[in-house]
């Protein structure tokens, strides 16, 4: 595929009940990055059927065109014709780059369409950039810099596809930021489109859908209280809910005191979990292992307690408490009820 002209940084967009979702949010804040860097625009790919009021919501977040179908083939999220219509696309438009949410929808459907297209694919991104590269003497200008953690995240790899287009990736929900809202003033290029589908795209019906509303909701919540693997048992876990209890905040974990069975899997902070970036994130009993850190770093305040002085978490956090949890804990929970 030859390179766009425009150098469009395309997001593709998921939408719920009319809603657009965070991590589409976040990626349109993304691309309007990356299309600065390469002098190119940011657009939103958006596949639905009455769609349209959609519009305002990728707009007011960055996007500066739509490139949209709208068909009844589209009202629901299915593999096959979504990866029709998003092919067609992407051959006839060309983008640069398409960006798409590490959601179970975007990692059912971005593989299908890399595969497709013959082109290249990174998963789970934490971050992305734009950056020269050169391999064998030859420069490649302005390639996307494709940065994911590996081997369980021992180790933080930088991936590129210079030599195929578009490139591509999928970006976990939360590692970015959602930009604020504005630009409702400004113009925006609406290309609306239409697609076929063959027979073979609409073998699947769907008869029925049912959604369940989540009860944990760590990425919205200010204040978050977690535990790690140095409460040493799912019972002395108990003290971390008090702690939020008297505190009005939500109760998360690491990944080691998932896997220790002390916290639910949805509570999970870090990489192989959910990025927060609350007002006090309070860490308690975690080492403070770059897979954990890299969920939370950016928390507006962070204490930490543990007995370990020497403990990683201790670099990043804001105040610090040297000392055995379970005496620390119940004095804080004492202080903060008498104050109310």
């Amino acid at each position: 595929m030859s390179q766009n002209n425009q150098k469009e940084v395309w997001v593709f967009i998921e939408h719920h009940q009319n809603k657009v979702q965070d991590v589409s949010l976040e990626l349109l804040g993304k691309a309007r990055e990356l299309a600065d860097d390469l002098n190119g625009r940011p657009a939103a790919l958006l596949l639905g059927n009455q769609t349209t009021e959609l519009i305002n919501q990728v707009k007011a977040y960055g996007a500066d065109a739509v490139y949209l179908v709208d068909s009844p083939e589209l009202a629901q999220y299915k593999t096959l014709p979504y990866s029709r219509a998003a092919c067609q696309m992407i051959k006839k438009h060309d983008p640069e780059i398409v960006l798409f949410g590490a959601t179970h929808t975007g990692r059912d459907l971005a593989p299908r369409i890399a595969s497709a297209l013959g082109t290249g694919l990174t998963a789970d991104c934490t971050d992305l950039k734009i950056a020269d590269y050169t391999h064998r003497d030859k420069v490649y200008e302005k390639i996307l810099y494709q940065i994911r953690p590996a081997f369980g995240g021992n180790i933080i790899a930088t991936i590129v596809n210079p030599e195929h287009r578009p490139q591509m990736a999928t970006v976990r929900d939360g590692v970015m930021p959602i930009p604020s809202p504005n630009g409702n003033g400004k113009s925006i290029d609406i290309i609306p489109e239409e697609v076929y589908f063959d027979k073979s795209d609409l073998a699947i019906e769907i008869l029925k859908q049912e959604f369940e509303e989540k009860s944990i909701d760590l990425k919205g919540s200010q204040i978050i209280i977690a535990g790690g693997y140095g409460f040493g048992s799912k019972e002395n876990f108990k003290l971390i809910r008090e702690l939020a209890d008297a505190l009005g905040a939500e109760v998360a974990g690491s990944r080691a005191a998932v896997d220790a069975g002390f916290v639910d899997k949805g509570r999970q902070v870090g990489q192989t979990g959910t990025t927060v970036r609350p007002k006090l994130y309070i860490a308690v009993g975690i080492s403070g292992a770059v897979q954990h850190t890299a969920g939370m770093k950016e928390s507006s305040k962070i204490i930490a307690i543990n007995n370990d002085p020497d403990a990683p978490i201790f670099k990043i956090a804001h105040y610090g408490i040297v000392g055995d949890l379970n005496q620390v804990i119940p004095k804080l929970i004492e202080q903060f009820k008498n104050r109310g």
